[in-house]
């Protein structure tokens, strides 16, 4: 195997890892984030917010869910094959004999 292509997808795979790791600590303040009380506040007057407890009705069912997914997994793939398949008869083209 050649060894530039080695070094370039270990580049590629560092650089995405990295890429993850600046996007989870870009989203951690928020996620960590919660509400600070007033400064005219006494700790014992600060009061716990009510639960909020939401109604659904409606919404997706479990199967469709399920349906839609295996569905797109099963395009993805025919997609995939197709490309693929594509791409090697373009790359292993015979030349025309003279």
């Amino acid at each position: 195997m050649n060894p530039i292509r080695t070094i370039r997808r270990l580049a590629s795979t560092l650089a995405g890892l990295a890429a993850a790791t600046l996007a989870v600590i870009a989203a951690a303040p928020a996620a960590l984030a919660r509400p600070v009380p007033p400064p005219d506040l006494r700790p014992a007057e600060i009061v716990p917010a009510p639960a909020i407890h939401t109604v659904v009705i409606g919404g997706m069912p479990g199967w469709q869910i399920t349906l839609i997914a295996a569905g797109a997994a099963a395009l993805a793939a025919v997609l995939a094959l197709l490309l693929a398949r594509a791409w090697a008869a373009r790359r292993h083209a015979l030349a025309p004999s003279a």
